[in-house]
């Protein structure tokens, strides 16, 4: 050792710690040696602690303030030392500072799917992410358990642990929820308070403290999502026979459309559409037709098809003078449009003519 290293060691008399990083929580002041100065001054700063340790023991803990390092600031280092029988200056001893302020956004989430029962989809897979904070809440347990004689300790070192913590924790509590996937989004929320709540005891055997937990998103499996958003697109065309329905009553009341061999095509292309929804809506499952079902019919009026109206409305219209024996009618299991009198025969002998 020069004696420029021997002179600096014996007259730098100011132990202090400026965090200049956002991740670091263990520092251990650096003096060669580990040679401190009696008398030198120590300046804990705001959300720091700093931990005195004698061959390998921890003596002293400091909270924030400055002190002057004298044996009745020093009194468990003063009795290892055997200083009551007189004082060596300089004396040996490490310095952690510990962080304890809140350590934010630190990033957790699921490697592989999680396996729950759901009680919409039966069995479902789920991953989820988001994010932690975490404080320092016993230094003399965190040094002892976790950092040991790191001298420069940082969430890094930590952060792989805790995240299966928490993953661990996490698969657990969302089985005993047992809420919906679908509903998951609306809880976020609470399930991180509740979640928060049960891990936090896990975290205290390191001498941490759980300030919070964050559910950023819960997804499904690819192929799921693409079958939701099948179901949905399905959903939001809503009934597809009305739908079909609609968009050729449409295309029927055009005014650009022509005469009645345009409707009598327009006619066959809403049965066979009707065909195509029917075809559509069986399954294996489905019951038969009732027989006798009620019939719909469509009425050329003004050279435009008007309907489907049921026989009870037909009937109004026959009374009213709307519908005539010539006026063309159609139903479905029609070929072509023919004349009222002959489709609707019984209804111009049974209805009186209108007042």
């Amino acid at each position: 050792m020069g004696i420029f290293d021997w002179f600096s060691g014996q007259f730098i008399d100011v132990i202090a710690w400026t965090d200049d990083s956002q991740d670091t929580m263990v520092y251990r002041f650096e003096r060669k040696g580990n040679e401190i100065k009696y008398g030198a001054k120590l300046i804990v700063r705001e959300s720091q602690i700093a931990i005195f340790v004698n061959e390998g023991e921890i003596a002293d803990i400091l909270g924030p303030g400055t002190y002057e390092l004298e044996t009745k600031n020093l009194p468990i280092l003063t009795t290892l030392q055997h200083w009551d029988h007189g004082f060596n200056s300089p004396f040996k001893a490490e310095v952690y500072f510990v962080n304890t302020k809140r350590f934010t956004d630190l990033k957790w989430g699921t490697k592989n799917p999680i396996m729950l029962r759901d009680p919409e989809f039966n069995m479902i897979r789920l991953r989820a992410f988001g994010t932690y904070e975490i404080r320092v809440d016993d230094p003399k347990k965190f040094v002892l358990e976790i950092v040991g004689t790191d001298g420069h300790f940082t969430t890094d070192e930590i952060d792989a642990q805790l995240t299966n913590l928490i993953v661990s924790k996490f698969a657990s509590v969302l089985g005993e929820n047992k809420i919906a996937a679908l509903d998951l989004a609306a809880n976020y929320e609470k399930l991180g308070g509740f979640i928060t709540a049960k891990i936090s005891p896990y975290f205290e055997e390191y001498g941490l403290s759980l300030t919070k937990i964050l559910i950023e998103n819960i997804s499904l499996p690819e192929e799921v999502e693409k079958a939701l958003d099948r179901r949905t697109s399905r959903e939001i065309t809503g009934d597809l026979d009305k739908n079909l329905k609609y968009q050729t009553g449409e295309a029927l009341g055009n005014q650009n459309s022509g005469g009645a061999s345009e409707m009598v095509g327009m006619g066959a292309g809403l049965a066979m559409a009707n065909r195509m929804v029917n075809g559509l809506n069986q399954t294996k499952t489905a019951p038969p037709p009732i027989p006798n079902a009620e019939e719909h019919y469509y009425v050329a009026i003004d050279k435009k098809a008007h309907g489907p109206y049921d026989i009870e409305r037909i009937e109004a219209l026959v009374r009213e003078g709307a519908i005539i024996g010539d006026t063309l009618v159609w139903t479905e299991g029609m070929d072509a449009w023919q004349k009222a009198s002959t489709i609707l025969n019984k209804l111009f002998k049974t209805v009186p003519p209108a007042l």
